[in-house]
């Protein structure tokens, strides 16, 4: 049984830690720039190394939290988090810098989404599958509190600073990792949750083809999560529209993550992962196709940031969920760990890819790309739910 104190914890969690390390440079890149001198590649690169690191740690980090549980890695994660946001405070050139993101991609591998969702899943078994999509609430808004935080910290003291401030905030993450239970679901003396039903797959063959649906899946949505993140913006203000009214858009995708989440806390319960899933992915091409008129009606762009956020927003609930119908909640840590490693190495290539495709053919190309991907990822999710339905 997962109890509110262990969900709210953890919904804090993940509304500082995304905001404080994955966020980050949303939020100090220009500055960083400015000062240092560097390209504008040199200093967003820093995260795409950071996500490398995640790909290549995600499936070591799966297996401990799997034996060890979520308390001491996620604990961890917090003072990781602070010793990276310590020396990217005090990098004064890129050998420095890269090693400050390449600790902050631990810290992010330990804290976020993946490892809150595995320390879930080790406690709770099949009741996790609310519970995670109520963490998701609070850490979708960690751009909206931590990009105002950012600005004022470093309005009074610098980058620098704030990012020093940063590393104290991490720190204060402690005791929320700290109340994550130690126990995993279905030890003796642990207290009864939902009754699991069986996992769907039978067989090795089924678990084989269940677990390369579901990669597919994963790897394309962090794919344009990541290009979207890093391009949205641009892409809007590149197809006609004023700069001013592509920021102003583009901010509606958090407000879509939100509200989409929100409605599935509210009202899901009854529908199934995979369900919810498959509505989610049915969204996406409409919503790419939609943004290549953004020119022509802005009702289009407005459909396209907000119904993407919406549809991505369900994606990142249903990517902690499906394994636990799919798989064996037992195994959640390290089979989800081994399935995670293409989408972070994929997605830490993502920005630099939709920067080629945008010099080389222009922005509506890296829409008709996106429509492509995301029309991929709705037959995976079409052959996910039948097969397995």
């Amino acid at each position: 049984m997962i109890d509110r104190r262990t969900v709210v914890c953890l919904g804090l969690s993940q509304l500082i830690c995304w905001g404080i390390s994955y966020y980050l440079i949303g939020g100090f890149g220009a500055a960083i720039g400015d000062e240092l001198g560097w390209s504008k590649d040199l200093v967003y690169g820093g995260l795409s190394e950071a996500l490398l690191v995640m790909g290549l740690l995600s499936a070591p980090i799966g297996r401990m939290i799997e034996r060890h549980g979520g308390r001491p890695m996620m604990s961890a994660g917090s003072l990781v988090t602070a010793v990276g946001c310590v020396v990217l405070a005090l990098s004064h050139d890129v050998v420095s810098y890269y090693v400050a993101w390449a600790v902050l991609g631990v810290a992010m591998r330990l804290t976020l989404y993946d490892a809150a969702f595995a320390s879930l899943a080790r406690i709770g078994g099949a009741a996790a599958k609310r519970p995670i999509a109520q963490i998701t609430l609070l850490g979708g808004l960690a751009s909206t509190v931590f990009w105002p935080i950012g600005n004022a910290l470093a309005e009074q003291l610098g980058w620098r600073g704030a990012v020093l401030v940063y590393a104290a905030i991490a720190i204060a993450t402690l005791p929320l990792h700290l109340a994550i239970p130690r126990g995993r679901y279905g030890d003796a003396g642990q207290p009864a949750g939902e009754a699991a039903p069986p996992p769907r797959t039978k067989d090795r063959q089924d678990r084989i083809v269940a677990a390369a649906l579901y990669l597919v899946i994963a790897t394309i949505a962090n794919f344009l999560n990541s290009a979207m993140s890093a391009h949205m913006i641009g892409i809007l203000g590149g197809l006609g529209l004023g700069a001013a009214v592509a920021v102003w858009i583009s901010t509606l995708r958090g407000i879509g993550q939100s509200l989409a989440r929100l409605a599935d806390v509210l009202f899901g319960r009854n529908l199934s992962p995979m369900r919810l899933n498959l509505v989610a992915c049915s969204v996406l091409p409409a919503c790419f196709v939609a943004g290549l008129y953004s020119n022509e009606a802005a009702f289009a762009a407005i459909f396209f940031a907000f119904v993407y956020g919406a549809g991505n927003g369900i994606v990142t609930i249903t990517r902690g969920t499906l394994p636990l119908v799919l798989f064996d909640p037992r195994s959640y840590g390290s089979l989800v760990g081994r399935l995670l490693v293409p989408s972070f190495l994929l997605s830490a290539g993502a920005p630099l890819a939709y920067a080629a495709i945008i010099d080389r053919f222009g922005y509506a190309a890296a829409l008709h790309v996106s429509t492509g991907l995301a029309c991929a990822m709705l037959l995976a999710a079409i052959v996910l739910a039948v097969r397995y339905r």
